[in-house]
């Protein structure tokens, strides 16, 4: 564990770092639980970090696009900022305007992402694991109910990082939990991830209107530029006149996967030709966000004064379906009293 800087506020964040026999390893810190680094190896045997970020605390709190964090209290959009549960509606902060129109994003203001975490670091055979903790008071960014959080982050034997989340609340409340991690399997900082070969375990996906919010219909990708059964690049088919690619600029939608059994199962492959590095994302959840950086404006210094150009880096983020909530329709996201929400998601290395 080392100082990873101070807050405006004085609070010192902490940096841990979890590594296998094989010298794979994350460091990740207390501020929001970001996964500040990723380092894996390319097929000469080379590791390399493959996650966008910052070298220190103060970049993550003046302007970060949530790189790397851990999301919630609901992940994703909800509609006009607005839900209504158990005959009571209520308002959270519209944190963001696609395409004009103003919705809630990723927790709000202050979501999980701007949050302090107790850690705790612990090792197993495996490799080394960081638990992380944290109480959302009821009321806080809007949401009812005392949420009690814990995610728990693990480097495995087989160069995997896993993330478990389990959560628990006094009053039935929303919540749906990620991680927001860029990856460049290039190493940060190279080119846009276009040449990157992506494959999603979906046969269909949720087509939004010009805000992003989904407009409730569950689409086969058949005859789409949503169809990555079969591997293509990002870069293949992202500019073409498509009304869903147009309202994103990209690739910004959530994905409903193939046929779930309750344990962590491929959503998604993505291979980087060049390095040879591939990605394999496991998890337990009904869908999963792909975003392909189409928000990134090349403004942004990151690690190592790497300036991250638009598309440099691409997220697939684990997930219930945005705007659940306010989706009879959708899988479910309300947590009640006396239950626990646990959900896996596992990002797996290996070279090709």
């Amino acid at each position: 564990m080392t100082s990873f800087g101070q807050s405006p506020d004085g609070h010192e964040a902490r940096l841990y770092t979890l590594e296998n026999s094989n010298g794979f390893r994350a460091e990740i810190t207390d501020y929001g639980g970001i996964i500040v680094r990723l380092f894996a190896r390319d097929r000469k045997g080379r590791l390399g970090d493959v996650v966008l970020g910052f070298d220190t605390l103060a970049g993550y709190v003046a302007q970060s696009p949530y790189f790397g964090c851990i999301i919630g209290r609901v992940g994703n959009r909800i509609a006009n900022g607005q839900f209504t549960l158990n005959g009571q509606t209520y308002t959270l902060a519209k944190n963001n305007r696609p395409g004009g129109i103003p919705c809630h994003l990723h927790g709000g203001m202050r979501g999980f992402d701007k949050v302090w975490w107790d850690a705790e670091p612990f090792t197993n055979a495996d490799g080394g694991g960081l638990r992380l903790r944290y109480q959302s008071k009821d009321g806080e960014e809007g949401y009812p109910g005392n949420l009690d959080v814990s995610v728990t982050y693990l480097v495995t034997g087989d160069d995997a990082l896993r993330i478990d989340y389990e959560a628990q609340t006094d009053r039935a409340t929303p919540v749906n939990l990620t991680n927001h991690s860029y990856f460049n399997l290039a190493g940060e900082g190279a080119p846009p991830v276009l040449g990157h070969a992506l494959t999603l375990n979906a046969s269909a996906y949720t087509p939004v209107n010009a805000g992003l919010i989904p407009r409730g219909e569950i689409t086969p990708v058949e005859n789409t530029p949503f169809d990555f059964r079969a591997p293509h690049t990002i870069g293949d088919r992202i500019d073409r006149p498509h009304e869903q690619l147009r309202f994103a600029g990209g690739y910004d939608h959530n994905f409903a996967l193939d046929a779930r059994d309750g344990a962590p199962a491929i959503a998604a492959t993505v291979l980087e030709p060049q390095s040879g590095r591939l990605l394999e994302v496991l998890t337990t959840e009904p869908g999963v966000q792909f975003y392909s950086g189409n928000f990134l404006t090349g403004m942004l210094a990151g690690k190592n004064g790497h300036v991250y150009p638009r598309r440099g880096g691409f997220c697939l983020e684990t997930q219930h379906f945005p705007d659940s909530p306010n989706q009879p329709d959708f899988p479910p996201v309300i947590l009640q009293p006396g239950a626990t929400l646990h959900s896996t998601t596992v990002y797996r290395f290996s070279t090709r």
